[in-house]
């Protein structure tokens, strides 16, 4: 894993901490914010990441998706 996206409109509904989180305790990766991702129809339901170009990770919190990665990471 070396880069992980996030979505504007999903940071406001609630990964911006995860974000946070992420980017410094994992510096060495690369945290990209992008304006959309294109998964509408989770933006609004679910907290997402994409890792790479194409895969979604997402989870019905913010915690959980914060631990998912760092599960992922290793």
């Amino acid at each position: 894993m070396k880069k992980i996206k996030y979505c504007c409109k999903n940071l406001k509904f609630g990964t911006k901490p995860v974000y946070k989180a992420m980017k410094s305790k994992f510096p060495e990766l690369k945290h990209k914010k992008k304006s959309c991702l294109g998964n509408c129809k989770m933006c609004g339901k679910e907290y997402f990441v994409q890792i790479g170009d194409s895969k979604v990770v997402c989870e019905p919190s913010a915690e959980k998706l914060y631990k998912r990665l760092r599960e992922l990471i290793g």
